[in-house]
């Protein structure tokens, strides 16, 4: 397979996660469990000062969450933008794929110890498939 469509792959699952992290940012501060909802509760009617800006755990926590957000789409893009450009600039297109691939396994480990399988294969799958090209001769 061309490294365009290994880059594109990695697009599309990333795309995958972002729809998925989005959908669970909108509602995680509305739980069911009425425990989980005394925690989200306090974690929204507490405020403390840190670094000079008084905010909540909530605020911490969106605030996270948001820029995942964007960190998301912003790989999207470059992946798309990687997969352009893989005959053009083979070098750089690997330099750059390396750096992405390497951290989207990163992130895929840290998702399966502290949040759930779906969203760590996901992300282990987009950056294996972000490597493939670099370790592989070009076609």
């Amino acid at each position: 397979m061309k490294a365009k469509y290994y880059f594109r792959l990695s697009a599309i699952l990333v795309l995958i996660h972002l729809l998925g992290h989005t959908m669970g940012h909108l509602g995680w501060d509305k739980p069911e469990d009425p425990k989980m909802k005394d925690v989200v509760d306090t974690m929204k009617n507490y405020s403390s000062e840190f670094m000079g800006a008084t905010h909540s755990m909530a605020d911490y926590f969106n605030g996270y969450s948001i820029i995942l957000i964007g960190l998301l789409a912003m790989s999207i893009v470059l992946f798309w933008i990687l997969s352009n450009h893989t005959e053009t600039n083979q070098k750089l297109v690997n330099l750059i794929a390396l750096i992405l691939g390497l951290g989207f396994i990163f992130f895929g480990t840290v998702e399966y110890i502290f949040f759930f399988p779906f969203a760590a294969i996901i992300s282990l799958i987009a950056g294996i498939s972000a490597l493939i090209p670099y370790f592989t001769p070009s076609k």
